[in-house]
């Protein structure tokens, strides 16, 4: 009886234990999920602050204004607020505004990508659209508040980074698009540069890694699309599946594919990354699947995606002789918070 009895205690103990640990790890992710909420708030109320009416009436919207989604890459007419239009203080002010929402290796990929529109811009003689590394809008849409429900966008060419808040907490980071035109500098005082280099050469090797018969499953077109599949569009569905799965990699490959996607969450702040890497993993590594189209040695043009049952990722590199890149992260039910702002509504009462 006294075994049965300290046995009974053990199994409470461990229960309340257990009990506790899951509270704990609950306040604790709560903590991280917010931590780049508040700074993000915090950043864009200091950069709003410092705006004039007028340039506060071309960087802010309402959160249920369409032009939330009206995104794109490609060097066009723009809403928003550039970099061009602000002074000294308030372009610290919005450096770490953008800052705000991507790690710091994130941070050079976007500065690096803005800072080839003089390089394109000497490429071209002139002959192209407008290159200009000031012509990056900022966007904000709703009230910026550890509390409610907001978003905000930094885009220009090759750039478009979307962010939703809701409830001061959760975080929604797609669409984001990266690109790079060139992808590599040919020429010039910036020979070799290359702003998206761990994006192709970590997939290269992976795809060069597969065997035979892995290699005949991935590579599902001899010829890579002209670009991303996707494009623009305000939502995405699950591509045809193509390619070979992670469940069906050797260990050494299925590294590989980590090290790929590990490119993408780089970009990240860590709590996000560390929210994503967790979304990818509960929804099955071995489901995700990665294909190839295209050429699969340096310099031939070529195509990529990442498909796993919750998010897609497509790379492109086709366009000025395999020497521009696209590439986008995209959520099947996350973009623009969307699956967020709905999971809030159905559990909030709203008068």
């Amino acid at each position: 009886m006294k075994t049965l009895k300290t046995f009974r205690i053990v199994s409470l103990s461990l229960a309340c234990l257990g009990a506790l640990s899951l509270i704990s790890y609950s306040i604790v992710d709560g903590i991280s999920r917010s931590r780049s909420a508040t700074v993000m708030a915090e950043s864009a109320n200091k950069f709003l602050a410092a705006l004039s009416t007028e340039q506060k009436s071309k960087a802010v919207f309402g959160f249920e204004d369409q032009q939330r989604f009206d995104w794109h890459f490609i060097p066009r007419a723009r809403r928003g607020l550039p970099f061009k239009e602000l002074n000294e203080g308030q372009r610290k002010l919005a450096t770490e505004f953008l800052k705000s929402g991507l790690s710091s290796v994130g941070y050079q990929k976007a500065s690096t990508i803005m800072s080839l529109e003089p390089v394109l811009k000497e490429v071209e003689k002139g002959s192209g659209p407008v290159r200009d590394p000031e012509l990056y809008f900022f966007s904000v849409f709703g009230e910026p508040s550890t509390k409610n429900t907001w978003g905000w966008r930094l885009e220009g060419h090759h750039i478009s980074l979307n962010f939703t808040v809701v409830k001061g907490e959760l975080i929604a980071n797609t669409p984001s698009f990266f690109g790079a035109n060139p992808a590599e500098v040919r020429e010039g005082p910036r020979k070799g540069l290359r702003a998206l280099a761990g994006e192709e050469d970590k997939a290269r090797e992976l795809v060069q890694a597969l065997d035979e018969k892995q290699r005949a499953v991935a590579l599902f077109d001899k010829t890579a699309p002209r670009d991303i599949v996707t494009g623009n569009s305000k939502k995405v569905d699950p591509l045809k599946p193509e390619g070979v799965a992670a469940g069906q990699m050797t260990k050494q490959q299925k590294d590989m594919l980590n090290k790929l996607l590990e490119e993408y969450f780089s970009r990240m702040p860590q709590d996000i990354a560390d929210e994503r890497r967790k979304k990818v993993r509960d929804a099955g590594i071995d489901k995700v699947t990665f294909a190839w189209a295209g050429g699969i040695n340096r310099g031939e043009p070529h195509y990529y995606r990442v498909q796993g049952p919750t998010f897609l990722i497509e790379y492109d590199d086709t366009q000025n002789d395999a020497n521009h890149i696209h590439s986008t992260w995209r959520d099947f039910n996350g973009d623009f918070g969307e699956d967020l702002l709905r999971e809030h509504y159905q559990n909030t009462s709203h008068k």
